[in-house]
């Protein structure tokens, strides 16, 4: 008996899904992510590493923490930013929270 094409995708993307599960159940299960935790954890104190890199494009959304404040106006002050990322970043709170004094 002559199966339709459909049918061979069909069971192709079923088995590709078990297994993409599968792969993914593996991981969550296995001790790999621990370790590989407990490694970066070694790493960050005697080195000394401030924060996770976010982004790779501009030096003030890489280490937002260690940013000077002009930086994303460095062309001129009321310059648009040159990089997208630098829109996903919310200032710093202190500049979020400022008192307004007359």
């Amino acid at each position: 008996m002559m199966q339709r094409p459909s049918f061979y995708a069909l069971a192709l993307w079923g088995l590709l899904i078990t297994l993409m599960f599968l792969v993914l159940m593996h991981g969550a299960l296995s001790e790999g992510p621990m370790r590989l935790q407990l490694f970066r954890e070694s790493l960050v104190r005697p080195l000394g590493l401030s924060d996770l890199a976010l982004f790779t494009e501009a030096r003030y959304t890489r280490h937002p923490s260690m940013a000077d404040f002009h930086s994303a106006f460095q062309d001129h002050p009321t310059s648009l930013d040159h990089f997208p990322t630098g829109s996903l970043i919310a200032p710093p709170n202190h500049l979020l929270h400022r008192e307004v004094r007359p």
